[in-house]
């Protein structure tokens, strides 16, 4: 239907719509699924699947990986929601929840977990969903619900999601009863702190009480491991875009002079192409510099230069596009960062990284014959025509 045949519907009839487009999307989420396990089986369950279905499905490497798992549990250990998935009752994302509970069971009580979660699928909300499976798969195994608990507990970690607008995410997987005990703490500081002439927000509130937690008092002066690139006249105040926090992104000019002022931040010098804005050369001065060339290449690159990785350059190796043992050259034309598991995919079977010296252009070809180019995004915007001489 398009739009205008939409138009002509009563409310009853569009809700209808509405039903039938879902069933219809799940459905499409079912035969993709198989898809995805039937490419997986072909290459023998290796890692590099979820590299060669990442950049066609839009996903980031590892979401892409769970999205391979799950579609083989579908199709081996959770027939039966896959029938419910074609039947258009279960989306792939309930399928993903359920897929996350049942990936502790042995196959044995998986398909029984299978079983029963079908029977209950119903109408339920993705957060009435998870409690079912999450009841299901513990009455189904309760020695191995105290088991997986103290597994788990030693998966506890703390990890950094970037958002945007000069924004990110400090996300904690704790114990639940020490979550507990610090959002509790938290809260209560931050309701300490309201009345009078305080205009923050109860939400501001506990997300500054808890950076003065885990930096101390004074914290907004702090220095920390960062990296900015700042262009000139954005430092001096003249304009206010081309800031960029490497590993994130663009961030408002005034943020960036914030951090750029602080006592202890370190300035460093960065030569571009006048015409292509490429990096061309950096400042030597340096506190305990690394080696001037791998500095070099991690500025140009600012992140690993597979497609769909961001992880900052400064995680990276930066590799021998041309192999040192085939002659290539240590040099800034023959260097590229990667991260150091797309360092290892180069030497898979199928895959090519090739380097386009001139550009910095790094294609990559999968083993399907596919092929994504990634080029260093320049420093500056610079203006398409250089008919007018740069202001400096």
């Amino acid at each position: 239907m398009d739009e205008d045949a939409l138009e002509e519907l009563d409310p009853p009839q569009v809700v209808e719509v509405v039903v039938s487009t879902r069933r219809a999307i799940c459905r499409v989420q079912a035969v993709q699924a198989l898809a995805i396990a039937r490419l997986n089986r072909a290459r023998g369950g290796a890692r590099s699947v979820a590299d060669e279905l990442a950049p066609e499905l839009r996903l980031s490497r590892e979401t892409t990986a769970t999205r391979v798992a799950l579609s083989e549990a579908l199709a081996s250990r959770m027939p039966c929601l896959l029938a419910a998935m074609v039947a258009g009752e279960l989306d792939i994302e309930k399928a993903r929840q359920a897929f996350d509970g049942v990936a502790v069971l042995s196959d044995e009580l998986a398909h029984q977990a299978d079983e029963i979660l079908a029977d209950r699928i119903g109408e339920k909300n993705p957060s009435n969903w998870r409690k079912t499976v999450t009841r299901v798969v513990a009455a189904l195994d309760p020695e191995g619900q105290r088991a997986r608990a103290e597994t788990r507990r030693k998966q506890r970690r703390v990890e950094l999601h970037h958002e945007p607008d000069a924004m990110a995410s400090l996300w904690a997987y704790l114990p639940v009863e020490i979550a507990t005990a610090v959002y509790a703490r938290i809260d209560m500081l931050a309701r300490k702190l309201r009345g009078g002439d305080e205009v923050r927000t109860l939400d501001q509130l506990r997300a500054d009480v808890l950076a003065e937690l885990l930096l101390g008092k004074g914290w907004e002066g702090l220095a920390a491991q960062v990296f900015i690139h700042i262009p000139l006249d954005t430092a001096l105040g003249i304009r206010e875009d081309g800031c960029e926090l490497v590993g994130h992104g663009p961030i408002p000019g005034e943020f960036g002079r914030q951090l750029m002022n602080q006592p202890n931040s370190v300035w460093r010098k960065v030569l571009t192409d006048p015409v292509s804005g490429t990096v061309r050369d950096i400042g030597r001065k340096r506190y305990r510099p690394p080696a001037d060339l791998a500095e070099l290449v991690r500025v140009r690159d600012r992140t690993c230069r597979a497609p769909g990785c961001n992880r900052p350059a400064q995680r990276c190796d930066a590799d021998h596009c041309t192999a040192w043992s085939q002659n290539g050259d240590t040099r800034e034309h023959n260097l590229c960062c990667l991260c150091r598991y797309h360092h290892g995919l180069k030497d898979e079977p199928g895959w090519k990284f090739e380097f386009d010296p001139a550009t910095a252009d790094l294609t990559v070809t999968t083993p399907t014959g596919r092929t994504y180019t990634t080029r260093p995004e320049p420093l500056l915007d610079l203006p398409k025509t250089a008919d007018e001489p740069p202001p400096f």
